[in-house]
């Protein structure tokens, strides 16, 4: 090297600092389960009754099939584009890009309604403190609009923690998992133990569900409410060992399972089925207003607003790192792949990705009520979920493909599993893209109006084709003539922040 040439650190200066507790942390944190309960039992219900909990453990199926195939390819390529990657060398260059765009754009999705989730958890915490009135705004955590000006500035807090660095992120993970899951299991425990609602091992039985679509439809949203495990994938770049990302994720994951249908069960011991559908996503809080007094029954509803914090934060995280990926391949801008030189974070890309969910989030406001907004980004959300869990795991599928000569053990692991986990989450979302297209004769922005629920995912899709087209044939990127995403260390980052 001459004297003067400026040395540009590798893109192992991303800080190889986290292990295990951390990759289960920001998985668990982006599974959210706090969450995904208080919000997602009333919507299960509507669709598979009492047999929540059958639903649940027939989703996981599938969803363990996708992190098992997750864990191997892994284990042979570990990149923080890990989808994206993966399809893109295994299946092809379009499939790969829009692997990574649609986690991109769902991630955006997400955060959007999820801050004005925060938003009116934080505005029910006000009313209770007898607060309903500000300067003539009616402080109405009913209301998408007020939710949505409350949560952004709880998405720009969270964004300033992720620019800091991941192992300060997870810290707080730690803390906030610990208290929220601390309050879950008492509530949950003590409505098991005192609800009125006989259990009937019916609960556990799928075949039960009134129809198949409303058994597509419920598992979509199974799908959904699991969604976010995968998160620990994402900082390879930061893991001290690959195999650490691959363990926090499947222990978050079994988490989950657990505590979902724990929850289920319980929820349907204390409140009927009308009752819980009624709640909808109040039925955490409202659940801890039939079993305590305050303020004692208050504490579901802190913990949702803990859930929902660290859900936020914890999908800034991945989101920005996949991003990074796709810049590193020219398949997006470079402006992704500028590192931050104290914290060793993409934090240009954090907070583009910040901007990206509070715009969407503005344009939420156009549905009223925060109950209709949310389910609308659930259903969208589910579709685009099953499809790049679904390419992920077709990707494992071929490129594992030789093990089908191993032996059936090796045969089970490598090409088996995958690809049915693949074929059931392709069908399920068929056929939910075509009940959708057929529901409705008419366009109207709600969530029970079939062409606007298909118009979404299909924005999605569309959008991700065009921005494929031009890092092909603009940018010449050189993914879209191998297939292969930049390998992981072999890349010097630029550390300047400018631009």
């Amino acid at each position: 090297m001459t004297a003067g040439t400026p040395v540009r650190p590798p893109a192992t200066e991303m800080r190889r600092t986290l292990g295990v507790r951390d990759g289960i942390a920001i998985a668990a944190s982006s599974t959210a389960a706090t969450t995904s309960i208080g919000i997602g039992m009333g919507a299960l219900a509507v669709y598979a009754g009492r047999q929540t909990p059958a639903l649940l453990l027939v989703a996981f199926l599938p969803i363990l099939g996708i992190a098992l195939s997750y864990a191997r390819l892994n284990r042979t390529e570990p990149n923080c584009g890990n989808g994206y990657t993966w399809v893109g060398r295994s299946v092809g260059a379009w499939p790969g890009f829009l692997t990574g765009w649609v986690v991109l754009v769902a991630n955006v999705v997400f955060m959007a309604y999820t801050s004005a989730i925060t938003g009116s958890v934080v505005l029910q915490f006000v009313n209770k403190a007898g607060l309903h009135h500000l300067f003539g705004i009616a402080l109405d955590p009913g209301s998408t609009g007020v939710s949505t000006v409350v949560g952004l500035v709880a998405l720009v807090a969270v964004t300033v923690t992720a620019v800091t660095g991941v192992r300060s992120a997870t810290r707080l993970q730690w803390v906030l998992l610990a208290f929220e899951y601390t309050v879950l299991l008492v509530f949950c425990t003590w409505a098991l133990l005192s609800g009125h609602e006989s259990f009937s091992w019916s609960w556990l039985n799928p075949f039960a569900i009134g129809s198949f679509q409303s058994l597509a439809q419920g598992l979509v949203l199974a799908v959904f409410v699991f969604w976010g495990w995968d998160a620990a994938f994402t900082v390879n770049e930061e893991t001290r060992n690959a195999s650490d990302a691959s363990r926090g994720g499947l222990i978050a994951l079994l988490a989950m399972l657990g505590l979902l249908v724990f929850a289920a069960i319980s929820f349907q011991r204390l409140m009927g089925n009308d009752e819980l559908v009624a709640q909808g996503p109040q039925a955490l809080t409202y659940l801890g207003a039939k079993l305590a007094p305050e303020p004692w029954a208050s504490l579901p509803l802190a913990a949702l607003m803990c859930s929902a914090f660290a859900s936020l934060q914890s999908s800034v995280i991945p989101t920005a790192r996949g991003a990074l990926a796709m810049g590193r391949d020219q398949t997006l801008g470079r402006l992704w792949t500028k590192v931050h030189p104290r914290y060793g974070s993409p934090a240009v890309g954090t907070l583009l990705i910040m901007a990206m969910s509070a715009a969407v989030a503005v344009l939420a406001v156009g549905i009223p009520k925060i109950n209709l907004m949310i389910l609308t980004a659930v259903n969208s959300i589910g579709l685009i979920v099953a499809l790049y869990y679904g390419l992920t795991a077709l990707a494992c599928a071929v490129r594992f493909r030789a093990d089908l000569r191993e032996g059936l053990s090796a045969a089970l692991r490598g090409v088996i599993v995958p690809g049915l986990s693949a074929l059931v989450l392709f069908g399920l979302g068929g056929y939910l893209a075509y009940q959708y297209a057929t529901m409705s004769d008419h366009f109207e922005a709600t969530p029970d109006n079939g062409w606007f629920m298909l118009l979404i995912p299909a924005l999605i899709v569309g959008s991700g084709l065009v921005v494929a087209a031009v890092a092909k044939w603009r940018r010449r990127s050189p993914y879209f003539a191998t297939g292969r995403g930049t390998d992981a260390d072999a890349i010097a980052l630029p550390m300047d922040t400018a631009g």
